[in-house]
């Protein structure tokens, strides 16, 4: 003879699931598949429209042909040592490379004041610059579209360095000089 066997809690049947409590787990589990995917895909999103947006920065700025108004970056000034003084004006730069230099080309205005903390941070004086001497290259002025005219009152130096640190030719407009124009071009060598 068969014994009869005993209910146990898991036999019996389950009531109903509540409604409320089944609106709670399927809206918890949509949080949780949001946050498990949504934002992670959020971030790419965001991720990629900051790097095509920065690709197209660097585009822009390889593909201009002249003088850009505007101060080039900090990785520019520190790579080509011309620190662009503060409450500099005009401020304008190129760059070019090729396999045998790179040159940046920058020109900006500035007070008498800052022009000697400019020389001092690039490791030169006022009492170096030379009157009368333009220091850059017909050919780099070309490049630029910079004209020295002679009707101007020009000074300039040549701050040279051991390679491969850069060596900055610097002709200064003293025509106002209470607001001197600065022309500076910074080649290195790799």
């Amino acid at each position: 003879m068969t014994v009869p066997r005993q209910s146990t809690p898991d036999d019996l049947p389950k009531p109903p699931e509540n409604h409320r409590h089944m609106v709670r787990r399927r809206w918890v589990t949509a949080i949780v598949i949001v946050l498990l995917i949504g934002i992670p895909a959020g971030y790419l999103v965001i991720s990629a429209g900051q790097s095509r947006r920065s690709g197209l920065d660097k585009e822009l700025e390889s593909s201009a042909t002249g003088l850009t108004d505007a101060v080039p970056s900090r990785m520019k000034q520190r790579v080509f040592e011309v620190p662009i003084p503060a409450r500099a004006t005009n401020v304008r730069y190129y760059e070019t490379s090729n396999w045998k230099s790179s040159r940046l080309y920058v020109q900006f205005n500035v007070t008498s004041g800052r022009l000697d903390t400019f020389l001092t941070e690039l490791g030169s004086h006022r009492s170096e610059l030379k009157e009368g001497n333009v220091t850059i290259a017909p050919r780099d002025a070309r490049t630029v579209g910079w004209d020295f005219v002679p009707t101007r009152v020009w000074s300039g130096t040549t701050h040279k360095q051991k390679d491969p640190r850069p060596t900055q030719d610097i002709t200064v407009d003293l025509s106002d000089p209470a607001m001197p124009h600065v022309y500076v071009v910074s080649t290195t060598t790799p």
